[in-house]
């Protein structure tokens, strides 16, 4: 099924926002650095994306030995105190592992910590490092996500909760604190690509978050299409959808592939031999970050042209750039945000005539 782009309308104003998974980097001698400097750079990076007025920052949860951020909420909470307009989320939380009610409460936390300027983005990760640290059974995978975004979305009204389930005892009338100004935390949820959570996304009335971390994005348009006609059949309002893809800008394409490449084939090699894959090749590498793959890697003019174009494509409301690749150095990265901000953005928002 190929894109249907003639009925997807185009936003009033499309979200340009930035993810990392807090990958430990490099530092200046090509040694890693030490966790502590990691997470320390990861707020600097927020805080240079809130200077160049980018919409949200996004700090990913993970529990491995190559990313520094185990409890996104307390990064992001520093991130707030020395930020004034940017929103900021998760990329993605692993609400499967975790439990809901107190993700609620962290989350309205950090809402009141910067002015209302919280989202988290709901997922099952791709990393199951998480269920056996905190005790949960793999085999309940499909389970533990599906009844702990049912308890979830029925803690977003904010009101008193009557909810039963399998896995955890009843509530009946429970309030959760603290309440949001807003009446509610603005959540997404995060999907690689399966039509069931889309349908679940919509029957919820959550925005759609597709992460597109390979193939070509146009093959994506079936599932934002799916959220839309199911929106509608539901009887729910049109609700946002965005997009989380890497990519890397520098001032050249060439410049841009060259200082990724090698970062990048070392992270996919790791976690290839953890699931079975083969060694990526430079040529598989060169078509992802070509026009029609889902690597955002090139100059400013490159970069924005593949979101403009993908945007049309997929109708989308936001587009987050997953700027943290392996090991590549928090001096390139800032650099990359440096021209997200100010040259990707202007180039994105001209092209699509939306007034930013």
């Amino acid at each position: 099924m190929g894109p249907m782009t003639s009925d997807v309308p185009t936003p009033a104003r499309l979200e340009l926002g930035l993810d990392t998974f807090g990958d430990v980097t490099a530092g200046p001698d090509g040694s890693l650095l030490p966790y502590p400097q990691v997470i320390r750079n990861i707020i600097e990076q927020a805080v240079l994306a809130d200077e160049l007025g980018l919409d949200f920052f996004g700090v990913g949860e993970h529990h491995r030995e190559d990313f520094a951020v185990t409890a996104p909420e307390v990064v992001l909470a520093a991130i707030a105190a020395r930020t004034s307009r940017i929103h900021l989320g998760t990329a993605v939380t692993v609400l499967s592992s975790d439990d809901p009610i107190r993700v609620y409460e962290r989350f309205a936390t950090l809402d009141a910590v910067s002015n209302g300027r919280a989202e988290v983005i709901l997922g099952r990760g791709s990393f199951t490092e998480s269920f056996p640290l905190f005790g949960f059974d793999l085999g309940q995978y499909e389970e533990l996500f599906s009844e702990k975004l049912d308890l979830f979305a029925a803690l977003r009204s904010e009101g008193p909760v009557t909810w039963s389930g399998n896995l955890r005892p009843p509530l009946v009338d429970q309030e959760v604190f603290p309440k949001t100004a807003a009446g509610s935390v603005k959540t997404w949820i995060g999907v690689g690509g399966s039509p069931e959570s889309v349908i679940r996304a919509a029957r919820y009335g959550i925005p759609l978050m597709l992460a597109i971390i390979g193939g070509p994005p146009a093959q994506f348009a079936p599932y934002s299409d799916l959220y839309r006609q199911a929106l509608e059949q539901l009887g729910q309002p049109a609700l946002p959808v965005g997009v989380h893809s890497p990519g890397h800008v520098a001032d050249t394409d060439e410049q841009a592939r060259e200082e990724l490449w090698p970062h990048f084939a070392v992270q996919r090699e790791r976690i290839g031999r953890e699931r079975g894959w083969p060694p990526p090749t430079r040529e598989e590498f060169d078509v992802a970050t070509g026009p029609e793959g889902a690597l955002y890697v090139g100059s400013p003019q490159t970069v924005a042209d593949k979101i403009v174009r993908n945007t049309r494509i997929l109708g989308l409301d936001r587009f987050d750039l997953k700027f943290g690749n392996g090991t590549l150095s928090h001096e390139l990265l800032m650099r990359s945000i440096e021209l997200y901000g100010t040259e990707v953005a202007p180039l994105v928002h001209a092209a699509l005539g939306d007034g930013s």
